[in-house]
């Protein structure tokens, strides 16, 4: 896939590896998104709420998934996505963003690629389901 030309459904795009979930990326991204939900960075506050541990905001996955795609087509050619969470990100997971064409269209006057992406975990644990339409020409 060398191309947004040469595109057919059933292609991958190349997956986005993500360093381990840090205590402090969740602190950084709580600065940065405005998000500062204790139970994302206050280990007494998840324990409250019946957890083990703090866990990711989820909109820090959509993001790891937004970059996937903007790594792989400049913004401007995005024209829908949109995101499901299934389930939390722990504490020193390490996320693995990916996506795939599921149909080829046209649409508003251009060609489009219909993507189904996610977010799963080294076990296998999907935490988000996404979707997005990119322009091809």
């Amino acid at each position: 896939m060398t191309l947004l030309t040469d595109l057919h459904e059933g292609d991958e795009l190349p997956p986005l590896r993500l360093p381990k979930i840090s205590r402090t990326t969740l602190a950084l991204y709580a600065g940065a998104s405005g998000d500062h939900n204790p139970i994302h960075i206050d280990i007494d506050a998840a324990r409250n709420a019946g957890l083990d541990d703090v866990f990711a905001q989820g909109m820090l996955s959509m993001a790891y998934l937004g970059r996937l795609l903007t790594g792989w087509v400049t913004q401007d050619r995005i024209r829908s996505y949109s995101v499901r969470f299934t389930s939390i990100t722990p504490l020193h997971a390490e996320p693995i963003c990916t996506g795939q064409v599921t149909a080829i269209e046209d649409g508003d006057g251009e060609r489009r690629a219909r993507l189904d992406l996610q977010v799963a975990l080294n076990d296998g644990t999907i935490t988000l389901r996404g979707q997005a339409l990119i322009a091809l020409a």
